[in-house]
């Protein structure tokens, strides 16, 4: 039977959402897995005979964040190939260089082992993971919302932040399976490190995919133009920063935090603080989908401009009702499931709504920056600010203010609408980058 050009467009479509989404799943089931072993981690790599453990906590968290500080240096690098030599090469380049990093994690010798050599190898492949994981989002959504059909660009770009919560949930269950069927003394010699050797038949079979896949039509079709002005690309990357801060700052608090927060401060166990993330990661990948659809329909800002002003109001309560001991454990349950609902508001249309202040020639690397610069900033950094602030103020509190600051800003930044941030430049009557090659 001989497909209709509409269901060759259809089968490229989905092909594309499936290789897109999967390194996302990957980065951010691996980024999941080392906040939920933080504390595993600082007592393995950071703490030396007769160091302090909150020290060594905030050294992970340290390694977390500079991974973060890399993503815009991948973001750039990336994304500058992205749009000059295509998608598609590029994404085949960085789902093999983070598949490399994660896996070698599994197999670093700890500081028992080669002493103060081993938190530096770790920080070393938590840098190869931020340079990889800067150029995988801009070309994954690059690929995404190019090959959506009309009308669906939301719905499309809502699948990369749907499989960054199957991602982080796929890491929350590793490490609770993990918990559950492994004594304390097995996960800390060497439970901990299974999870992240699985990244390595998940990363190949990524690879797989993006070797299928085409290259998108929006850049086969695009002319080799000029560059839009740099003054016009930074303001759209500085106004797409500050419209996902809030995504950025909430998501991380709320789903990758919060285990250690859980343990470290409300005295939770760490089977206890696992599950409360998985119910959070759980209602933060209901939302998504359903949010990415509505924003097609009634807008990205709308939908987003929700999300956000539901932290400001609730993030305060929120916190205080987990700090509560006489509240139950089901409607704390509830709560925390409630949170990632809220904070998958933002994150459904944000992927589109990135995509859609570039023009073609300036994508890859505009949307790419835009999100790495803001999660470099305000989730790499969550757990080391929120860490510290409490350690010094003894506010438990701290992660509410937080999450309820940074969307402030997001509610500005979505209220101020500039028409047409970045123009495209016009065309010169060149071939086409698809018929020039």
């Amino acid at each position: 039977m001989t497909l209709t050009q509409h269901d060759r467009s259809t089968v490229r479509s989905r092909k594309a959402l499936v290789a897109g989404s999967v390194g996302n799943f990957i980065e951010w089931y691996e980024f999941g897995v080392y906040g939920y072993f933080a504390t595993i981690i600082a007592a393995r790599f950071f703490t030396p005979e007769g160091g302090s453990e909150a020290e060594a906590l905030v050294k992970t968290y340290a390694s977390f964040a500079l991974a973060f500080f890399f993503r815009p240096v991948g973001a750039a690098l990336f994304g500058r190939l992205g749009d000059r030599i295509g998608r598609r090469p590029v994404l085949i380049l960085v789902i093999t260089l983070m598949t490399g990093a994660t896996t070698l994690i599994g197999v670093l010798p700890t500081y028992a082992t080669v002493g103060a050599l081993a938190p530096w190898l770790l920080t070393f492949l938590r840098v190869l993971q931020g340079l990889s994981a800067g150029g995988e989002f801009g070309g994954a959504v690059s690929v995404m919302t190019e090959f959506a059909p009309p009308g669906r660009r939301g719905l499309y770009g809502s699948w990369q932040s749907f499989t960054v919560a199957l991602g982080l949930l796929g890491g929350a269950g590793a490490a609770a399976l993990l918990a559950t069927v492994l004594t304390e003394d097995q996960l800390g010699d060497w439970g901990w490190r299974l999870p992240f050797l699985l990244t390595l038949p998940l990363g190949l079979g990524a690879l797989w995919l993006r070797l299928r896949l085409d290259e998108t039509p929006a850049f086969r079709e695009e002319r080799e133009d000029e560059r839009p002005p740099v003054r016009e690309i930074t303001g759209a990357i500085a106004l797409g920063a500050g419209r996902i801060m809030g995504w950025a700052a909430a998501g991380y608090t709320f789903l990758v935090v919060l285990p250690s927060y859980l343990q470290s401060t409300l005295d939770a166990t760490f089977q206890q603080a696992l599950i409360a993330t998985v119910l959070a990661n759980l209602g933060f990948a209901l939302t998504i989908v359903p949010a990415g659809w509505l924003s097609d329909r009634f807008g990205r800002r709308p939908v987003m401009l929700t999300g956000a002003v539901l932290v400001v109001i609730l993030a305060v309560p929120l916190l205080n009702l987990l700090q509560d001991p006489g509240v139950s454990l089901t409607v704390k349950g509830v709560a925390v499931c409630g949170a990632g609902a809220v904070v998958g508001l933002m994150a459904g249309p944000g992927p589109a709504m990135l995509a859609e202040l570039f023009p073609t020639n300036v994508r890859y690397t505009g949307l790419g920056l835009a999100y790495a610069l803001s999660n470099a900033v305000f989730s790499g950094c969550a757990g080391l600010i929120i860490t510290e602030t409490i350690e010094r103020t003894g506010s438990v509190d701290i992660p509410a203010y937080y999450a309820a600051a940074t969307c402030a800003v997001s509610v500005l930044a979505l209220s101020w609408n500039p028409k047409a941030p970045v123009k495209a430049p016009k065309a010169r009557g060149r071939a086409p980058k698809g018929k020039a090659r």
